[in-house]
């Protein structure tokens, strides 16, 4: 991490614990924003499965839900096979350039 990132104290409420934390000043909307999925995520569990597991087990599943949401999106936007192409396409056209 950066050394001199501005940061502040931030209490997230996250299923039935408060959360204490240090964030940099500029990202603590995306923590709260964060802590809101979170706890929509728990709280549709709990719903479903709430006295069928336990807790732990409930909390795993939110948090396989949660990071294969981000999988999904960070594939989503996933730039690199597009670059490759370019690339590719740029060196082809270069070649076609060199030769005529």
């Amino acid at each position: 991490m950066e050394e001199n990132v501005e940061k502040q104290h931030i209490t997230i409420h996250i299923y039935d614990t408060q959360i204490s934390i240090m964030v940099p000043k500029e990202q603590e909307q995306m923590y709260r924003e964060a802590g809101t999925m979170i706890n929509e995520r728990l709280n549709t569990y709990f719903g479903h499965y709430k006295g069928l597991k336990s807790d732990k087990e409930i909390i795993y599943y939110a948090m396989i839900d949660i990071a294969l949401r981000c999988v999904a999106e960070s594939k989503k936007n996933d730039v690199a096979p597009i670059t490759d192409i370019l690339t590719e396409l740029s060196d082809e056209i270069k070649e076609a350039l060199e030769k005529s």
